[in-house]
């Protein structure tokens, strides 16, 4: 009975994906073949201390693999938003999770025939921000918090995060602007420099093809120095990762509209939705820099001597650590004043309101999984 019930939950939670949303609150235990079917839904949510997931529980672990493992280390609230990245946010009781999930709903369209959702708002959509002059530090690498970028140009800074302690590298969630929904993914420079690995290609590739599937449109914030080198990145599948994002980005056809508030470098900056993988709109502030690497990195390997590096530092940096040879190539459409951020994507949603992209037909694409 059991087997029969979750062959037809299973096969029709797969069937509707990407047609309706799809979410899951665990209230409980959640083990087994069971824990497909959370696994299938779009966002997973799990409360403190109650709900655990697990296909093997702790018992079997510890009669197959003779380890001694707690169900909250396992499987548990803290696990899976922190370590495992299977549940997209943990509540602290059963009512703050379903009153989380009403506003969740607010912001998703009914199908995936709905357009995104539009309210009502007294945010005007032409307001300007006069604290974006000053958020991007003098020092390009002295960090700063993105979520100062995204909470005063977002309606009434109001922000629905997404997997907000997982992969804090990036920041992925929903907004409105001038009252319509918008899904946001940002690079995060205050963790890890901002740089992207294969949790934050993962994360915010599934954010990006969820928001495709929906019609919301995508607002991108880019400050990206690359991707985190290092043999555990490359050993874990980073170049097959990091091709997740690549794709859900060139795949999407709703609009897409990008701001580069600094670093924009090499193939992290392909990746986050580039003029080169169909955005309808990318910008940048007079703070960017759009080039292949950073000035020392680049001399560092086209000059061998110390010495001689040191003294054409400067002079790359002149000629690249701006965006304005990036505009003359046509890689962004205009630069524009920080404080004018809201009133242009807004503007640009009001545009691109009505926007119309097919992709060729295929049964399905082999993605990179």
């Amino acid at each position: 009975m059991l087997q029969q019930y979750l062959t037809v939950k299973l096969h029709f939670l797969n069937q509707k994906k990407g047609v309706i949303p799809q979410i899951s609150v665990i209230m409980g235990p959640c083990a087994g073949g069971a824990v497909y079917s959370p696994a299938l839904t779009d966002f997973t949510f799990m409360v403190k201390d109650s709900s655990y997931m697990f296909i093997t529980g702790p018992d079997v672990v510890k009669s197959v693999t003779n380890e001694e493992i707690t169900q909250e280390e396992l499987g548990g609230a803290n696990t899976h938003t922190k370590i495992s990245g299977v549940a997209h946010k943990a509540f602290e009781n059963d009512i703050q999770a379903l009153v989380e999930m009403r506003e969740l709903f607010s912001y998703l369209p009914s199908s995936n025939r709905d357009e995104s959702p539009q309210i009502e708002t007294s945010d005007p959509a032409d307001r300007l921000v006069p604290s974006l002059e000053t958020v991007i530090p003098n020092e390009s690498t002295t960090p700063y918090d993105i979520k100062d970028v995204i909470n005063p140009v977002i309606d009434d800074s109001e922000f629905w995060e997404i997997q907000p302690d997982f992969a804090k590298n990036i920041v992925v969630g929903f907004a409105r602007m001038d009252g319509r929904t918008v899904g946001i993914v940002a690079n995060q420079p205050k963790v890890a420099a901002g740089c992207l690995d294969i949790s934050a290609s993962i994360k915010a590739g599934r954010f990006v093809r969820f928001c495709d599937a929906f019609n919301v449109p995508i607002v991108t914030f880019v400050d990206v120095p690359g991707f985190l080198p290092g043999t555990a990145q490359e050993h874990n599948g980073i170049i097959t990762h990091g091709a997740k994002l690549l794709y859900a980005y060139a795949e999407a056809t709703v609009p897409k509209i990008t701001i580069i508030t600094r670093k924009a470098y090499g193939g992290a900056y392909d990746v986050m939705s580039s003029k080169h993988l169909r955005g309808d709109a990318n910008y940048a502030w007079p703070s960017a820099e759009v080039a292949v690497m950073g000035a020392k990195g680049a001399v560092s390997i086209i000059f061998r001597d110390p010495k001689e590096a040191e003294a054409q530092e400067q002079e790359y940096i002149e000629k690249f650590a701006n965006p304005f040879p990036a505009a003359t190539r046509g890689y962004v459409d205009d630069i524009i004043d920080p404080v004018t951020t809201r009133r242009q994507i807004c503007a640009d949603l009001a545009i691109l309101a009505n926007k119309k992209q097919t992709n060729p037909y295929k049964k399905h694409a082999n993605m990179p999984l």
